[in-house]
């Protein structure tokens, strides 16, 4: 196993997989990179680790993955399959096939050092060549990933939605504080104030559900609160609130009695 790249998801890649005996090597051109490696403990990969490579890992960023499957397809064996880490990108990034396997694994989790733990995430993976992915499989059990098969034809929306959980959350996060700015209360204060509160609410969610895991004023019915929310809320927060709320208003089901529902239809349909 050649891992190329030698960053923050190569790294807990490479060193998830050394801590359960797979043969793991890590290539970078630059000499930072195979700094970063050592500094792991990871060994680089030689000239004939990659002509001797059965699987090639790419973990370089989107933008580069074209280039580097060109550069390495030069002098890789063509028994190598060549598997990118890019949740957006199809296997039509890694080029031509001409009898290469192809795949893609990409790890639903916000990596931000290399020594971060992957264990109980899940992983998407693709390739139409059973035996490559059986291999993948075999490396998602062993780093303790939760495999999610997902059909090339499908892979926008299945990234859209892992962004929206991503990113997404961080992008509320701000709203949130804004919000709270809107209160007096200082973004550093807001931030450690919500941080909490957010970690709770995705407890009710893995405990309870999506529905399950619902608070707030939407499912108690409670239209005077949520009336007062938007006529405090800044000018660019108060149209997140309303859509986010209609998308409560729809887990909520019949837990609201009908009147409730209608005061608060009316409210959010602007």
């Amino acid at each position: 196993m050649v891992i190329v790249g030698a960053g923050r998801l190569g790294g807990a890649l490479g060193l998830a997989l050394a801590a359960k005996r797979w043969p793991v090597r890590l290539h970078s051109r630059g000499t930072e990179g195979r700094e970063r490696a050592e500094a792991l403990g990871l060994k680089s990969a030689s000239p004939a680790d990659l002509r001797r490579a059965r699987v090639v890992l790419l973990c370089v960023p989107d933008a580069a993955v074209p280039t580097v499957a060109v550069e390495l397809s030069a002098t890789l064996p063509r028994t190598a399959a060549l598997v990118h880490t890019a949740g957006a990108l199809s296997l039509d990034a890694l080029g031509d096939a001409k009898g290469r396997a192809r795949g893609s694994f990409h790890p639903l989790c916000a990596v931000s050092s290399p020594r971060d733990s992957l264990v109980g995430h899940a992983v998407a993976v693709s390739t139409p060549s059973r035996a490559l992915r059986d291999v993948l499989r075999r490396m998602a059990a062993d780093v303790g990933l939760q495999v999610l098969d997902v059909p090339e034809s499908h892979r926008a929306a299945y990234h859209a939605g892992a962004v929206m959980s991503a990113g997404g959350l961080v992008a509320l996060a701000d709203a949130a504080v804004l919000a709270l700015g809107a209160a007096g209360i200082p973004p550093d204060a807001a931030l450690a104030a919500l941080l909490p509160l957010m970690r709770s609410a995705l407890r009710g969610v893995e405990a309870r559900g999506l529905s399950g895991g619902l608070t707030g004023p939407i499912v108690r019915g409670d239209a005077g609160v949520v009336e007062a929310h938007l006529g405090a809320l800044p000018e660019e927060v108060a149209p997140l609130y309303r859509l986010l709320s209609r998308r409560a208003l729809g887990l909520a089901g019949n837990r609201l009695r009908p009147e409730s529902r209608a005061a608060l239809e009316r409210l959010l349909r602007s």
